[in-house]
């Protein structure tokens, strides 16, 4: 990787896009791009939806979280559509401070650290440029300088609305270093850039006797007074505090409800009238997205103090629950193992499902609908088909509890539990047993967990534990079938030839005798039986298959072994139920002889090409399947 070109290219392309020119100038651009003077909210909504949005099943589905939150679409969804959009048609909306409130670990900091970086990248486009009055340390937007009394007539013009005032330092710059005359102020084109304090800010609270407000709105620079004579002279004040720099951008206030009082009083002008005070001087405009987190309890505790009603008015919550989908479960753990020191330890297929399947069962509430327990409700909330239930049941399901995602375990328990595994086994693979062994022990040294939780948290690793059980039965079934391909291909075409006779009211012909004899009924729902099949079922299961062999034959396509899902896992369960001693013996054997030898290194080869397991977990996975049989 040729590193220094890549940074050679890198300054280039900053030159390419740096812009400078007269007011003038950049009302010319304005004419031809008039997106380019956009608010703060609106460029972060432009940002989100320059990434692409696709629509499933009725929803929308946002691309710019995609690669990084997962299990969270209906939360996005809700805060882009209901917060973003409006802000960015100017609707009352965007007068909120933005909440983002959801237990730890859930995905607050990510999404706010998605906006902030998304937004640098946006100001480097041709769409998500941004322009500003030269040498500005609040970054302020050009079209302040418009008096106010032509500004409708600027309106009428470019059908742009102009609003704030220009700020006590620029209209001092106009009038001294421009001599009133606006068209030649300077402009310059900026990038947003955290790391420089351009556009975004981030507040952090701290100990309330040592922070000072001037965190937040800058301060007097004393070493200055003597030069400029007063303390109102606006070039004797440092605009240098978060709201400053974060102008034209937005603002991260980490754990907002934290503050101290008066650092929350600043924010009642800013988010309704979009200004500010600080120093000596007339009220400041700035144009931000302020953006805050916290957890429920500090958000409850926050609203019963009558004390903060004026600014609870001017806050919208987002709730951000936990995931509540295994699938994407799972995805969070691999970025989480892949963005840190063990993304080399082999982790064995189906390791991080079963932390998910735990995680999942910790932050589901049950279901008063009748015949739902929380296994049948994970599965259903993970997209699964579960006989009985449909996707209106699951928007039920979903409507019942309002906080339900609120609580539970939080992922970085789960991957602290996995390296913890890893550790102390000292091998360079890890199983799905050992993560359940892991997560087990560590709900002792949780600090938040009450006895209660933890007897209810123990019953779920059991859960995760049966749940483990098929999928590694399932596993070796499919591994040791294969070796027997033939005999399932012989099998399905003996059970095709039987449901073709039974639907057609036919008979068939004994290969041997050449006798007519009635299809057979006991092979064919020995066979249907290993998927649920019931008796009252089994007619419009054989008509189904028929009507599948139909569409085949009319494409000019051969029905085979992998044509329809349910009845190759039919034939795979029959076929591993009659395999079940060959299983017990190559897998329990001490000793094998030279064919079961042959037929586990077979399995464990296939395990490895084809599952991703590696020599340590394959065998594992053998010998625990092989106890699971011989119980």
């Amino acid at each position: 990787m040729d590193i220094l070109g890549k940074l050679q290219r890198h300054r280039e392309e900053e030159k390419r896009l740096a812009w400078e020119g007269t007011f003038a100038e950049y009302l010319e651009i304005l004419r031809e791009r008039p997106e380019v003077a956009q608010s703060a909210h609106s460029r972060v909504y432009n940002m989100i939806k320059s990434h692409g949005i696709d629509e499933v099943n009725g929803k929308k589905r946002f691309n710019f979280f995609s690669n990084q939150i997962f299990g969270l679409e209906d939360a996005v969804e809700r805060l882009v559509e209901e917060y973003f959009h409006p802000s960015a048609k100017r609707l009352d909306v965007r007068k909120r401070i933005l909440l983002l409130m959801g237990p730890v670990s859930g995905g607050k900091s990510t999404i706010v650290t998605m906006l902030k970086r998304g937004l640098e990248e946006y100001s480097k486009t041709d769409e998500g440029a941004v322009y500003a009055i030269k040498g500005c340390p609040m970054h302020e937007d050009p079209l302040h300088l418009i008096p106010h009394h032509i500004r409708e007539d600027f309106y009428n013009d470019y059908g742009i609305r102009v609003e704030g005032s220009l700020s006590p330092l620029n209209m001092m710059r106009l009038e001294q270093e421009y001599d009133g005359r606006i068209e030649d102020v300077m402009i310059e084109r900026i990038f947003f850039s955290e790391d420089k304090r351009t556009g975004i800010g981030t507040f952090s609270p701290s100990d309330p006797k040592s922070q000072d407000i001037a965190d937040l709105t800058g301060s007097i620079d004393f070493s200055t007074i003597a030069e400029f004579g007063s303390e109102s002279d606006p070039r004797a004040y440092r605009f240098d505090g978060e709201l400053n720099k974060a102008n034209r951008g937005m603002m991260e206030f980490q754990e907002m409800l934290k503050c101290d009082e008066k650092f929350l009083w600043h924010l009642l002008s800013l988010t309704q009238e979009g200004n500010f005070k600080a120093g000596r001087f007339a009220l400041i405009s700035a144009d931000e997205l302020i953006v805050a987190h916290t957890n429920e309890a500090e958000y409850k505790s926050f609203i019963s103090n009558k004390k903060n009603e004026a600014l609870h008015s001017r806050i919208i919550v987002m709730p951000i629950p936990y995931n509540l989908k295994v699938s994407e479960e799972e995805k969070i753990y691999e970025k989480m193992i892949k963005d840190s020191d063990i993304g080399d330890i082999h982790v064995a297929p189906h390791a991080l499902r079963v932390a998910a399947i735990f995680s999942v069962l910790t932050r589901l509430k049950e279901s008063s609908k009748q015949g739902v327990d929380v296994v049948k409700k994970m599965r259903l909330y993970d997209g699964e088909n579960v006989e009985g239930f449909n996707t209106a049941d699951v928007e039920e399901m979903k409507k019942e509890f309002n906080d339900e995602g609120m609580s539970g375990i939080d992922p970085r328990y789960v991957i602290n539990r996995i390296s913890s595994a890893i550790i102390r086994k000292e091998v360079p693979a890890i199983s799905p047993l050992d993560v359940l062994r892991s997560l087990k022990d560590g709900l002792d040294q949780h600090a938040s967990i009450s006895k209660e939780d933890r007897d209810k948290y123990i019953n779920f690793i059991s859960i995760a534990r049966k749940e483990y059980d098929d999928i590694a039965k399932k596993e070796v079934q499919k591994a040791f079938v294969y070796s027997y391909e033939e005999s399932a291909k012989t099998l399905m075409d003996n059970y095709l030839d039987n449901v073709e006779a039974y639907c057609n009211k036919n008979k068939l012909r004994d290969p041997l005798t050449g006798d007519e004899m009635n299809p057979d009924e006991k092979l064919m729902r020995s066979i249907e039986e290993q998927i649920g099949i019931s008796e009252n079922a089994k007619k419009a299961f054989r008509e189904e298959i028929l009507i599948r062999i139909s569409a085949y034959a009319r494409k000019g396509k051969k029905f085979d072994y992998n044509s329809h899902e349910r009845l190759r896992e039919a034939i795979q369960k029959k076929l591993f139920a009659d395999l079940k001693d060959v299983v017990k013996i190559t897998t329990s054997t001490k000793t094998p002889d030279e064919s079961q030898l042959k037929k586990v290194n077979e399995v464990i080869a296939r395990l490895i090409d084809e599952h991703g397991y590696n020599s340590i977990s394959a065998n594992e996975l053998l010998r625990y399947v092989g106890s699971l049989l011989n119980r």
